[in-house]
């Protein structure tokens, strides 16, 4: 969770955001852009940023009129891990049952996808792997050089990578604390979309507006049984998804989305 001494000065990691709020959100349509703003230590997660996270991806959750949140960072870089120097003064950067970041142990219920420009690095690299989809700028460096510190990468990252990307590979990232290029995530899958650079916002707002021109109930529901299938066992898969998927099957949106086809015009979905 905490980023290289290279990429982030300790002796300013608790100055103040210079916009006041550590967190911006900004609606677009029924998109929630959650942009981490401490560009000043870049990005770097105290406890502010964190409990801003958590409360940014509770409101994405709580509105009914938004389907898709979209996090990036201020500054030209998402994050470069925690904060030390408020690390070191006591400050926790995570956040009640949400975890590190206010996003690792529970991101939103609703769609997610980072934004990535310059790196993602140590916490940063977690934040970005708890959201659902990953926009990153041609070049940006991602990885967790924890190792490097003499501490562990315990933000999700050694938990999330290996069922991402094969297992030598992130011992690579995980023993060096070497960082790989977004080029060379998206090869492996783990990044589904490059951008140029300065381009990632736009690209994962593109991204966005694909996704929430479908259901919403069934954007969560489709998240929420990939999330939790690796749990089920043969016997009992089956069940726990009709347990998922019932209450979509029988909803308003769905019988809105079949006469929407059938009468070949755009549906309106009311999320329920």
């Amino acid at each position: 969770m905490t980023p290289d001494a290279a990429t982030v000065d300790q002796a300013t990691a608790t100055a103040s955001s210079p916009k006041g709020e550590p967190v911006l959100t900004e609606r677009r349509g029924n998109v929630l852009l959650i942009t981490l703003n401490r560009p000043e230590v870049r990005n770097a997660v105290n406890a502010a940023l964190a409990e801003g996270v958590a409360h940014a991806l509770d409101e994405l959750d709580r509105d009914d009129a938004l389907s898709v949140g979209v996090l990036t960072g201020a500054g030209g870089f998402f994050c470069a891990g925690m904060d030390l120097g408020a690390f070191v003064k006591g400050e926790s950067p995570w956040f009640g049952d949400h975890g590190f970041a206010g996003i690792a142990m529970r991101a939103s219920r609703k769609p997610l996808i980072a934004a990535i420009e310059g790196f993602a690095v140590a916490g940063g690299l977690e934040i970005a792997l708890a959201c659902d989809l990953i926009v990153a700028a041609k070049g940006a460096k991602m990885g967790i050089p924890e190792a490097k510190r003499a501490i562990v990468a315990a933000g999700g990252a050694l938990l999330r990578l290996p069922r991402r990307m094969p297992y030598h590979l992130v011992m690579e990232l995980a023993l060096t604390g070497d960082p790989f290029p977004a080029d060379r995530f998206h090869e492996l899958g783990v990044v589904n979309r490059l951008a140029e650079p300065g381009s990632a916002v736009d690209v994962a707002l593109e991204l966005a507006a694909q996704l929430s021109k479908n259901g919403p109930l069934a954007l969560a529901a489709s998240k929420q049984i990939l999330q939790e299938q690796f749990d089920w066992s043969s016997a009992e898969m089956w069940e726990k998804q009709a347990a998922i998927t019932a209450p979509v099957m029988t909803s308003e949106d769905a019988k809105e989305g079949a006469s929407a086809f059938k009468e070949k015009r755009e549906p309106v979905w009311k999320g329920r």
